[in-house]
């Protein structure tokens, strides 16, 4: 596989760099079932250029059923950097002639990704505080920015009702679940005028530069439309706070710093208490994707430990909705 990647890279590298282009350092970082992202440098006639690409080697499986096209991800960063969010920004959209298939290029961006070193490493004491901030500010700039066409619009009660019918089919009994479904669906705030969302914003799904904070937003494939609050109460769900439960947003803010960010980045100001249901709904419909991942492992489709290791998760999203629910929510 490698080869047939560098192949294409190499017959594309004169157009990107100039002519005698080439490639070096090709390195897979990583990929599942049906995407790889490949590490690679180009250097040409204006010097060293480090970029990723990212490609799909088979169709979308099921479950990735709300997952974008590459061609629809690369419009999503090219409409998000125009609109001032740090993006990992597009180079090249892979045409058939290219022998990449479904693919695109972007630009590498240092920093770290791991959300337990974001929390926890000494390297990120000193722009942790600010981070909150940053994300309400850049999540602003996100939903100011215009939806390429086709995207999906979600609302509270679809999302309630899609989770709840997979997790009646799992035959699974758990009774804070069981709770949440129903809460939730009585206390839905009112629908609001939808806006582009990422759609997994979280700690772990950000570049985070030990001195500048956040260098860049991954991974847009779950990109939509829908209320604001759904990308900053995503954030606050328990699991991406990795062991710190004290700060909420991404286990490293508050969500006031979250919240003004949200207003100093152009956004409408949004109650706490809108949030806070965005949270227990992603808490919820990842309770319910942990319990797809044991499953999918206990009935021998995945033979990967890693699924029923999430599996176990879905305590996290019982504890984060039980603090909710006593809270008020």
């Amino acid at each position: 596989m490698s080869d047939q990647v560098l192949e294409g890279l190499q017959r594309l590298a004169p157009e990107l760099a100039g002519e005698g282009a080439s490639v070096e350092g090709l390195q897979r970082l990583s990929g599942g079932a049906s995407m790889e992202t490949w590490a690679f440098v180009l250097v040409g006639p204006g010097g060293r250029d480090e970029l990723v690409l990212r490609r799909r080697t088979a169709p979308m499986a099921p479950e990735e059923g709300r997952s974008v096209s590459l061609a629809t991800e690369a419009a999503l960063i090219t409409a998000a950097h125009a609109a001032g969010a740090p993006v990992a920004q597009l180079v090249h959209l892979a045409r058939p002639a290219d022998g990449l298939g479904e693919a695109h290029i972007t630009r590498r961006v240092a920093g770290e990704t791991l959300g337990r070193k974001i929390v926890s490493d000494p390297r990120f004491e000193a722009v942790r505080p600010k981070l909150a901030r940053q994300c309400g500010e850049i999540l602003a700039q996100i939903h100011a920015a215009p939806p390429p066409p086709g995207l999906k619009t979600v609302d509270a009660l679809e999302e309630l009702a899609r989770y709840e019918e997979v997790y009646r089919k799992s035959g699974a009994e758990r009774p804070i679940l069981e709770l949440a479904f129903q809460h939730l669906k009585k206390i839905a705030p009112p629908p609001r005028a939808p806006v582009l969302l990422h759609g997994d914003f979280r700690n772990g799904n950000l570049m985070i530069d030990p001195e500048r904070g956040v260098s860049a937003v991954l991974d847009w494939e779950l990109s939509h439309c829908g209320d604001p609050a759904e990308d900053l109460g995503w954030i606050c769900v328990n699991s991406w706070r990795f062991g710190r439960a004290d700060l909420p947003v991404g286990g490293f803010g508050a969500y006031a710093d979250l919240l003004a960010g949200y207003v100093a980045g152009g956004g409408a100001e949004i109650p706490l208490s809108r949030v806070l249901y965005w949270q227990a709904l992603g808490s919820l419909k990842w309770g319910v994707m942990c319990l797809m991942m044991y499953a999918s492992y206990a009935n021998g489709a995945e033979s990967s430990v890693e699924r029923p290791m999430i599996g176990r998760r879905v305590s996290e999203t019982e504890i984060d909705l039980v603090t909710l629910l006593e809270n008020g929510l």
